[in-house]
């Protein structure tokens, strides 16, 4: 089974890209491509964010990553789209645990504060790995799923 990655990058991110749209190819994924399609220094990440995140939940992709300068801002917009669980990780312990405890399903990258070959390690760390489904990882992403539900209520 092909499985589909958005992946969206602002100009910070944008040096990044042109190696990471490759690479992902290679390993066998499917990439959505969410922008930048040209550096623009006066870009903002929220756009490409918030594709990232509503190509995920809506199921158009299965996992999504985004690359912002710092990695920080992409992440709290992403996890203001409903089923959205983003994190922002630079170690593989957190890109990996994420998933397998957290379900985890879009990883923020900061390409200022990483290099691109840490950045590979971090993706093949968070693609590569699966939610645990264990009964407190359940509970606990039940009780996430709550928060968002009581939160669409009182909108």
């Amino acid at each position: 089974m092909i499985r589909v990655v958005a992946l969206g990058v602002d100009h910070g991110g944008f040096p990044f890209k042109n190696e990471l749209l490759p690479w992902l190819r290679s390993r066998g994924y499917e990439v959505i491509d969410m922008g930048a399609h040209i550096f623009d220094s006066s870009d903002d990440y929220p756009d490409f964010a918030e594709a990232v995140a509503r190509a995920v939940t809506s199921g158009q992709a299965w996992r999504g990553i985004i690359v912002c300068g710092s990695g920080v801002g992409a992440c709290i917009v992403a996890n203001k789209v409903a089923g959205a669980r983003a994190g922002l990780c630079h170690d593989t312990y957190s890109a990996r645990q994420g998933v397998e405890h957290d379900d985890m399903n879009i990883l923020c990258l900061g390409a200022r504060v990483i290099g691109i070959e840490l950045a590979k390690e971090l993706i093949a760390a968070f693609l590569n790995a699966e939610f645990s489904g264990e009964e407190r990882h359940r509970r606990r992403a039940d009780k996430i799923k709550a928060i968002e539900d009581r939160q669409s209520k009182t909108r």
